[in-house]
């Protein structure tokens, strides 16, 4: 049985707060089998050891062109549209005159 991998932009880090270097995807496989408890330890775990390999590509067109040259069947995750600007506020805004928004408190 062929496995299937996934090819989806890199997610940013919490530490991360611009947009940049999100220019990157990751190639990862899907699991091969279900994960199961070890009886001594009780930590999950498979005998699958490719689940554990993630390979960066700079763009999408690198990770679909290796895919398609060793000939592995891929999902491909599209990129999300970026989240809208976040309109800034200032305190005063909360007590100004014709304000049209509800009380907060």
């Amino acid at each position: 049985m062929a496995q299937r991998a996934r090819i989806h932009p890199v997610a940013k880090s919490a530490m991360q707060s611009g947009r940049a270097s999100k220019t990157e995807w990751m190639f990862e496989w899907e699991p091969g089998e279900a994960q199961r408890a070890d009886p001594l330890t009780g930590w999950a775990g498979s005998g699958d050891t490719a689940a554990q390999v993630r390979l960066f590509f700079p763009t999408q067109a690198t990770a679909i062109a290796y895919a398609e040259a060793r000939g592995i069947a891929y999902e491909l995750e599209a990129e999300k549209p970026p989240a809208p600007a976040i309109k800034p506020k200032a305190y005063a805004d909360n007590f100004k005159f014709g304000r049209t928004e509800n009380w907060s408190h």
